[in-house]
């Protein structure tokens, strides 16, 4: 099984530029529509807003004034953690808040050109 995530972007292909400043491959682009492959079963589709829409039932939310989701990225390590939080900064991404450590989690947010809320975390292992 994999999990599809669709998300509305204003400017695909500065979409695209920054998921690649991040490090990500791609799967299947096209003009309108590309897939970040965040790994083997899951992937993020990046949709031109009017393509998106097409799509929705309902009016799609705008990501910069509400929360539609949060997408966590599962990182092995807190240095993954911190590497991939700061190509997001640099890659044009806000920082939301600081790194938060409690539970047996590390993560950092951000969010992304159009405003979508991204974590990346990192779980303890279990001694």
């Amino acid at each position: 099984m994999q999990l599809f995530v669709n998300l509305a972007v204003k400017d695909l292909d500065r979409s695209k530029e920054f998921f690649t400043k991040l490090g990500f491959a791609f799967y299947g682009m096209a003009d309108t529509m590309a897939s970040v492959v965040i790994n083997e079963g899951a992937q993020v589709m990046l949709l031109a807003e009017p393509v998106f829409a097409g799509y929705a039932t309902k009016e799609p939310a705008d990501p910069a004034k509400t929360t539609e989701a949060i997408l966590v990225v599962g990182l092995e390590n807190p240095a993954q953690v911190d590497d991939l939080a700061e190509k997001a900064a640099a890659a044009g991404a806000t920082p939301l808040g600081p790194p938060r450590q409690e539970g047996g989690r590390y993560q950092r947010a951000f969010a992304d050109l159009d405003g979508h809320h991204w974590e990346a975390l990192c779980l303890a292992q279990p001694a």
